[in-house]
């Protein structure tokens, strides 16, 4: 009787400390899949953080031809530069928000564009990502890594890196809606032919 009783001493004497190491242990896991609760659809996140996000850094630099010859347009003052930085880091997390699972494609069922020859269905959409999640990962990687690039032009005032970035930047894009938004759409043809000349 006494060993039963000094046995179950014991052990509610190292509950606590069973109890203190499982929430540990809880705290330290990293958080599983169901942690996650996304509410905007994936074509959401593109139209209103990808697309301000990257249109904004492609008009950070940039040059226009004016009556008064060319002008060169770029960020000076220390604010100007925050702004850019601003957009630079919404866009490198914006290519983590489309990895997030569970992340519909679209709440409406249809994409933008849908009425053009060439675009992909929702559903042809969610085919490709779920076929191959590595290369959509990729794709998202990409987009990441060129707006990273654009971050570091940024911290380093450079307006050339900057613009290099950008393009980056705009081949990430093209490559992944040539891939999941338009891979059938006709493509205009560069240069384009001559048209024969009219007759008197």
């Amino acid at each position: 009787m006494k060993l039963k009783l000094v046995a179950n001493l014991l052990t509610v004497l190292a509950m606590p400390a069973l109890l203190s190491a499982c929430n540990q242990a809880a705290q330290s896991a990293p958080p599983s899949a169901a942690a996650f609760h996304p509410d905007a659809s994936i074509q959401e996140v593109m139209a209103h953080i990808v697309d301000p996000a990257a249109d904004a850094i492609w008009a950070s630099v940039k040059s226009e031809t004016t009556a008064q010859g060319l002008k060169e347009y770029q960020p000076n003052t220390e604010s100007e530069w925050l702004e850019v930085r601003h957009h630079t880091i919404s866009l490198a997390e914006a290519a983590n928000l489309l990895l997030v699972p569970g992340r519909p494609v679209s709440h409406t069922k249809q994409l933008e564009d849908a009425h053009v020859p060439g675009i992909l269905t929702v559903e042809q959409v969610r085919s490709k990502i779920d076929q191959d999640p590595a290369k959509f990962a990729a794709a998202a990687r990409e987009l990441q890594l060129a707006a990273q690039e654009a971050t570091a032009a940024v911290d380093g005032k450079n307006a050339a890196r900057l613009m290099a970035a950008g393009e980056k930047i705009d081949a990430a894009c093209e490559r992944c809606h040539r891939t999941y938004w338009y891979p059938n759409t006709e493509q205009p043809k560069w240069p384009a032919p001559l048209k024969p000349d009219a007759k008197p």
